[in-house]
């Protein structure tokens, strides 16, 4: 598995890594093994977690299928990317992403996304040995189910809006203050919460589910198949060795790196089946003695549609890529992930109920799932205006000050 490290360094330095990039060798082509995985879990998540059971899955508090959650465990999905020093499996980032791409097809109920990409992360990131010791191999074997609560109530993750405190002690650490937006922090095991210590900087605290003046709650959300909660600490106690190494704030920036790259998979992934949909819909709908899918006005829809699955596509998978065989190159590749795959996912969707007229914006109709499930994407982590003016930061196109 690649590094998983901070490698936000902008200018002109940036600008080079983009110019040698030209020179390296990129091969985003499937393997035979990853396209088996990629047929595997397709057909599992048909099998087990079709779009009706979504629906009902919805519905429920905890928003996911535990049984199913451990079969997916048992086939090694949450170890996928781990090492195999701490129960991993030890496969890269693209195998990580296959997942994520079918996921997003399914629009899978459930803290894969939560858990494996944000919480091993972190851990992966500034764990020290006992703390990645102790949490990755339960995260690795589904038995753990970890978060993390990085996002003040503001909506904002910049180290300046966080507001939540560690104040030192005899005991270790004193944590207060409130997390919003917290993707299935209403059923994690094991907390990974940022707070301001008391010099000013930020750090990231193990904090366990159980612990006493911890207190989650769910959010009602537009997207309802992915579900996140609101975290609030009133002085929660947690010891020395609970806190991450480094820097917080950095931390937090390289797992969020990290996670859109994984979220442009998963778009790619729900973008793909919202052109099936409508496809197959404009082949079958008829109207005037004839279907639709031959009227042009369709019929470019669809074309372009297609047009921007590909372009998503490639994007996201130079994104995987980069963050396998060249971190220092996923510095650019993640923010480009990120509002492209955004862009393209949300008009996707839109596109698909415009093709579907009158059905598509009702509730019994599947494509309003993947309408709302485009614009949370589009707004987690950080909207898309927020990762170009990254990107363009670290390609010294900011305008003068």
């Amino acid at each position: 598995m690649a590094k998983w490290a901070n490698t936000g360094e902008e200018g002109t330095g940036s600008r080079r890594r983009v110019a040698s990039c030209k020179n390296a060798h990129m091969d985003f082509a499937i393997t035979d093994e990853q396209r088996m995985l990629r047929d595997s879990v397709r057909s599992f998540l048909e099998a087990r977690v079709p779009l009706p059971r979504v629906r009902e899955l919805m519905e429920t508090e905890d928003g996911f299928d535990r049984e199913v959650w451990a079969e997916m465990a048992a086939m090694g999905w949450q170890a996928m990317a781990i090492p195999e020093e701490y129960g991993g499996a030890g496969f890269t980032f693209r195998e990580l992403g296959i997942l994520m791409e079918e996921m997003g097809r399914a629009l899978t109920p459930g803290p894969f996304l939560s858990s494996v990409v944000l919480g091993a992360g972190a851990l992966l990131i500034a764990g020290t040995p006992e703390q990645k010791a102790t949490y990755l191999p339960g995260i690795a074997s589904g038995e753990r189910i970890a978060a993390l609560a990085a996002v003040e109530p503001s909506g904002d993750w910049d180290p300046d809006a966080i507001a939540a405190a560690a104040i030192p002690g005899d005991a270790g650490f004193t944590i207060s203050g409130e997390k919003s937006f917290v993707v299935d922090g209403h059923v994690a095991d094991t907390l990974l919460v940022s707070a301001r210590d008391s010099a000013g900087g930020v750090g990231i605290y193990v904090v366990d589910a159980g612990a006493s003046g911890l207190e989650t709650s769910p959010l009602e959300t537009l997207d309802m198949t992915r579900k996140q909660a609101t975290v609030r600490l009133d002085g929660v106690v947690v010891d020395t060795a609970a806190r991450l190494t480094g820097d917080g704030a950095a931390t937090i920036e390289s797992v969020y790196e990290m996670a859109v790259v994984a979220l442009a998979y998963e778009q790619v992934g729900g973008a793909q089946r919202c052109l099936e949909m409508s496809v197959d819909y404009a082949k079958e709908r008829h109207q005037f003695g004839r279907p639709i899918g031959s009227f042009q006005a369709v019929k470019h829809m669809c074309a372009d549609m297609l047009v921007a699955v590909e372009a998503a596509k490639s994007v996201a998978y130079y994104a995987g890529w980069a963050v396998t065989d060249d971190p220092a190159e996923a510095a650019i590749a993640a923010p480009l992930a990120k509002s492209s795959c955004s862009d393209a996912y949300f008009e996707i969707a839109g596109d698909t109920i415009q093709v579907h007229g009158g059905i598509g914006f009702t509730w019994e109709h599947d494509a309003h799932l993947f309408f709302k499930r485009a614009k949370s994407d589009e707004l987690l982590f950080g909207d898309p205006t927020r990762w170009r003016a990254r990107l363009a930061d670290r390609l010294d196109l900011s305008p003068a000050r």
